[in-house]
């Protein structure tokens, strides 16, 4: 029987959750859902110990002999061609600097070379897997951005990420481009949330969460969500508009509240001539695990692979 099965792997700042997805029906099989907490100041070892351990088990749920390869979600910076770990100066993951963990998971794993190990940047993932089977799913051009620690965003063609030429920013993402005092990714994450709320209160924010609960009750707190929402569209207008971008995907923690920012967006993007469509993911954490699990597809591995230098 063909294998229909490949296993998305999302990497977050101190986490793995993997699942076997199906590539036919574009749907994540849950029961083989395995996640742990990792140690993202632990040494190489200790960590591809645990993402290996966590993989494990996901291939064990789904029967390894049903699986065709890996896909990778990862945060850079990382060389997405050769697999190997390019993070430096940043309190997570430093230890893995150099490493090459598309070997190291498949000696650890005791892979077979039939079985290929592949990554994709963690912000294209998730705009993939909105395209490939999300609310992008029905646009040719689309735009997703995570709002959340940081912000993520990529430009997705007919499914591929955009991330060179004239129609997309450089290294096709917002989050460097210079904005007001600093760049995109300083304003529009839960730093900006956390410093205006001080700003506004002296007191300090613990989320945007706890901050959207009280905004929801206090109309000044909630003028930082409308504040929020129109910078984000005034920002984002000039490229969705020279991208075409049809939709604009919204996930992330921010994005769930987007009941206190969307208003206030959508409002931006009409002054702007912005047509736009923003729209906040269902699938939520599972897109970066379907966008890197269709990796494993052999139509869209061709389309794709050229552009992971560019990532």
């Amino acid at each position: 029987m063909k294998k229909q099965y490949s296993i998305g792997i999302d990497i977050g700042g101190s986490h793995i959750t993997c699942a076997a997805v199906d590539l036919a029906d574009r749907k994540i099989l849950r029961e083989t859902i395995s996640e742990r907490e990792v140690d993202n100041k632990g040494s190489a070892e200790e960590i591809i110990t645990g993402w290996s351990e966590t993989i494990t088990k996901t291939l064990e749920k789904a029967g390894r002999e049903n699986i065709k390869g890996i896909g990778f979600a990862m945060p850079g910076p990382f060389d997405y061609v050769n697999g190997i770990c390019l993070i430096k100066g940043v309190p997570k993951y430093e230890k893995l600097y150099g490493t090459n963990i598309g070997e190291a998971i498949a000696r650890s794993l005791d892979l077979s070379e039939s079985m290929p190990v592949r990554f994709m940047n963690d912000a294209s993932s998730f705009a993939v897997g909105e395209a490939w089977a999300g609310k992008a799913a029905e646009s040719s051009r689309s735009m997703a951005i995570t709002l959340g620690t940081g912000l993520g965003s990529a430009f997705i063609a007919d499914k591929v990420p955009v991330v060179k030429g004239n129609i997309v920013p450089e290294l096709g993402c917002v989050y460097h481009i210079s904005y007001r005092d600093g760049i995109a990714d300083d304003y529009f994450s839960t730093r900006w949330f956390t410093n205006r709320y001080k700003d506004l209160t002296g007191k300090e924010g613990s989320g945007v969460k706890v901050i959207a609960d009280e905004a929801r009750d206090d109309d000044n707190i909630l003028n930082l969500f409308i504040e929020f929402g129109s910078s984000l569209a005034a920002f984002l207008s000039p490229y969705l508009n020279r991208f075409g971008a049809e939709v604009l995907v919204m996930g992330g923690n921010i994005s769930r509240a987007y009941d206190l920012f969307g208003p206030a967006m959508e409002d931006e993007l009409k002054k702007q001539n912005c047509d736009t469509v923003p729209l906040v993911s269902e699938l939520k954490e599972d897109a970066a695990l379907l966008g890197s699990a269709y990796l494993l597809d052999a139509s869209f591995w061709s389309s794709v692979r050229g552009s992971l230098q560019y990532m």
